[in-house]
């Protein structure tokens, strides 16, 4: 653990952006945890820790819910990624959003002893030794939501053991599904419960707080056939460039992962001729082009309700991005090879409201099809959603 912190700070100290965030970020955690807990009078305090944005998500619905029923109640939400921190560190339905300081013996110690939670929260995959075991030995109870266990992973390994061990820590483990909640029990951890995953919740929420586009609405006007492509990679942008000269009757809203100028100076040589930017866009503009550059963040989750068909980019790379974001409107959904780590995913295939996709050829027949079956496979993909929302409550009531 330690090497790995100071390869962080190497990595800092030649000009890495997101690990020079990181360090400066947890070198000041502490410092500003004690200024906070100053002004506090000692109140109990909810700790929460998630690694990034998506784990964030995943807490988000019960956030909220604590927000309406317990406002009195002092809530610190700390991150380790950068990316969730800067994204949210203005969250206001929390009290404090900081980052959480590499997980040493030392760090943890002091953490605690200035924090002094009445219990801990954490999401899906953080499991740092040194709190854990902190909050174990101080008797602060600690529960895991949103979880999910595979027979491959370490804990589960021979020479896993003292991973397994940290396990033991928490006292409640909310898993996605039964078959998590099955590996555990195998191992002697009974206090689990199978409640799903509250980005079901989430997304539903979400759905409804969907905003008006002018600019989209004006491009699909009258379009029968409207591909929304979210968080995209170069590989499946190119496909996009090949998909959409083939098809001249399919328009695409590009909502690529990263918007900043080289990315974008690529798209523009895929598409040339053929897009307008969002940031640019006009009522004339829009009606022209059959590409939809989105060039700006915070929109895409209201972007799908203007598709027929919705594409999940980062499934040619380490793995799709959110697919629930597109599903909860009721469209078909293709993305990548790369998503058997995604729960969502499986059971969007398994309902026949997906498809995935290898190489180009089955890309374009994948996205014929899905226009073809747009209703059935539609109607799957809400059935889905619908049948496992529910999480937030069971773990809401179990914990509060």
């Amino acid at each position: 653990m330690n090497l790995y912190f100071w390869i962080l700070r190497l990595a800092a100290l030649f000009g890495h952006r997101k690990a020079k965030q990181l360090v400066a970020g947890q070198a000041q955690a502490i410092t500003e945890l004690r200024e906070w807990r100053a002004t506090t009078c000692g109140m109990p305090v909810l700790w929460i820790h998630v690694a990034s944005v998506g784990e964030f998500e995943q807490v988000r619905p019960i956030i909220e819910r604590l927000h309406r029923e317990l406002p009195f109640r002092k809530v610190l939400l700390t991150f380790f990624s950068p990316s969730g921190y800067e994204l949210r560190k203005n969250y206001q339905l929390v009290d404090k959003v900081l980052y959480l300081p590499f997980a040493t013996h030392r760090n943890a110690k002091k953490w605690l002893e200035v924090l002094a939670p009445e219990m801990a929260v954490f999401v899906k995959y953080e499991f740092w030794p040194a709190y854990l075991n902190a909050l174990k030995k101080n008797d602060i109870p600690t529960y895991l939501i949103s979880a999910i266990f595979r027979p491959k992973q370490l804990f589960f390994k021979p020479w896993g053991k003292a991973y397994l061990k940290l396990l033991y820590t928490f006292k409640h483990i909310f898993v996605q599904d039964s078959a998590s909640a099955d590996l555990l029990q195998q191992h002697g951890i009974a206090d689990v419960t199978v409640a799903g995953d509250t980005r079901f919740d989430r997304v539903v929420e979400v759905r409804k707080m969907a905003k008006d586009l002018p600019i989209v609405d004006g491009f699909v006007a009258d379009a029968e056939r409207v591909i929304v492509a979210g968080s995209t990679w170069p590989e499946e942008e190119q496909m996009f460039a090949r998909y959409v000269a083939e098809h001249e009757d399919v328009k695409l809203v590009l909502v690529p992962h990263e918007i900043h100028s080289d990315h974008l100076h690529q798209i523009f040589q895929y598409f040339e001729g053929r897009y307008v930017r969002y940031t640019e866009a006009t009522a004339a503009s829009v009606d022209k082009c059959r590409v939809l550059l989105v060039d700006t963040i915070g929109l895409l989750s209201s972007i799908y309700r203007y598709g027929h068909v919705a594409y999940i980019g980062g499934g040619f790379g380490a793995g799709i991005h959110n697919t629930l974001e597109a599903a909860v409107y009721g469209m078909p959904v293709v993305f990548g090879p790369k998503w058997q780590k995604f729960r969502e995913a499986r059971g969007l295939l398994n309902a026949g409201a997906a498809k995935s996709v290898k190489n180009y050829r089955e890309f374009a027949a994948a996205l014929d099809k899905a226009f073809e079956q747009q209703a059935a496979m539609g109607q799957a993909a809400a059935d889905y959603v619908n049948s496992e929302l529910g999480a937030t409550e069971k773990i809401y009531q179990e914990i509060f």
